[in-house]
């Protein structure tokens, strides 16, 4: 089902602020005007959904099943974006409650400070704690936060110079395995090492940026999701995949996991290399887009441009996008971000079901194994609620995220 937010956005507006001569001018004001209310609605809705649901909600949303939440009591890897949700949503509207519907779900992540097992700590000490400690200055977050970063580069292999996706420690499955998705965790490492002036969080970082940068990058900027290592020698075996189509396919919410990653790696190091990458992955994945400026699932399915769409890859690529413009000073890719935001916001929303729990609809998953297909997902409401606040409040996003 395709939801619909029933506010239209000037799309000649948007394209005519293209004579607009740097990313620091922004839009023309018409079309400023007009992005900006329809993203301010959104927004409001997200944020009155938030108000209508999270009272009912104990546990971590990981996607949903006939438009209601089913959860992962551990968090799973995508326990911090629900407290990030509330601490964007506090953010965006002082309202105290947001504050501490987000302190009660990011504590329920404690025990994870210890988990060597997975390489998603990132992604659930980012949003929560890093941005709690940014919002409040409670050192206890940011302790936290760098016992968490301790804890993933245990995971950092030094024959093959990457991060160990998945398996725990000591164990031979998936040994070699790095993935595109740890690009997203290494913003964590790099907090380390501000916060400790222990620059070997940063060094891990950077080395296995460098090692994604050679392995995983095409010469036409797509990317597979997976590529495997003797890990042992640190030798290549070669790409693969486990949510792409194939391994010579690319994954589209990987491929704005890397936009997203090399140029916060960039930021972060201001490492022309990584700014780099960023911009060919986001020169292919804009060439590939469809008019409706949803990605598909994959972009090399077989089925494509026909094939199943993910929201949450859009919006991902949104705040990546507006990132690069900025860090890139290229207004296109900002105004190519403004699209895909425009898009999700009047195709994607939930605004049509009083009952739906999320914010955005139109999110895939994992297709290749036909496991949440045309549902909700945490990270699609969160990064779309930071895409949002990107554009409409960028000084403040700033100060929670550190951009």
């Amino acid at each position: 089902m395709v939801y619909e937010q029933k506010t239209t956005f000037s799309r000649r507006a948007l394209l005519g602020a293209a004579a607009a001569s740097s990313v620091g001018v922004g839009l023309a004001p018409a079309a400023e005007a007009s992005s900006n209310r329809l993203f301010r609605e959104s927004l409001d809705y997200a944020l009155r959904k938030l108000r209508q649901v999270a009272p009912n909600v104990t546990s971590f949303p990981e996607e949903t099943k006939f438009e209601k939440w089913i959860y992962v009591n551990s968090g799973g890897w995508v326990g911090g974006f629900w407290p990030g949700m509330h601490w964007l949503a506090f953010l965006d509207s002082g309202d105290e409650q947001f504050r501490t519907w987000a302190v009660e779900s990011a504590l329920r992540l404690s025990p994870r400070r210890t988990d060597t097992s997975i390489h998603d700590l990132g992604f659930l000490f980012y949003p929560s704690w890093v941005t709690a400690y940014r919002l409040t200055g409670d050192v206890s977050w940011r302790d936290g936060a760098v016992q968490a970063a301790s804890s993933l580069i245990q995971r950092y292999n030094e024959k093959g110079r990457f991060i160990r996706a998945w398996g725990a420690l000591g164990t031979p499955n998936n040994a070699g395995r790095a993935i595109m998705d740890t690009m997203m965790n290494l913003d964590l490492l790099a907090f380390a090492s501000e916060q400790t002036g222990d620059p070997r969080f940063l060094d891990i970082a950077v080395a296995h940026s460098l090692t994604t940068r050679a392995k995983f990058i095409r010469p036409d900027g797509s990317t597979p999701h997976v590529f495997d290592f003797n890990p042992d020698t640190g030798e290549d075996i070669g790409p693969n995949t486990n949510q792409g189509y194939s391994p010579t396919s690319c994954w589209s919410r990987g491929q704005a996991w890397g936009i997203y990653g090399f140029t916060t790696m960039y930021r972060r190091t201001r490492r022309r290399e990584f700014l780099d990458s960023a911009r060919k992955l986001a020169d292919f994945a804009l060439d590939a887009l469809t008019p409706d400026h949803i990605p598909v699932w994959d972009y090399r399915s077989p089925l494509a441009p026909n094939d199943v769409k993910d929201s949450s890859a859009g919006a991902i690529m949104a705040c990546g996008l507006i990132d690069l413009a900025q860090a890139s000073g290229r207004l296109s890719y900002r105004l190519a971000a403004l699209r895909i935001l425009d898009a999700l916001c009047r195709t994607c929303l939930t605004t049509r079901s009083e009952r739906h729990e999320a914010i955005l609809a139109r999110g895939t998953r994992n297709r290749r194994i036909e496991v949440g297909i045309e549902v909700s997902l945490p990270y699609g409401d969160y990064y779309l609620m930071e895409a949002l606040l990107r554009v409409l409040k960028p000084r403040e996003l700033a100060r929670a995220i550190d951009l």
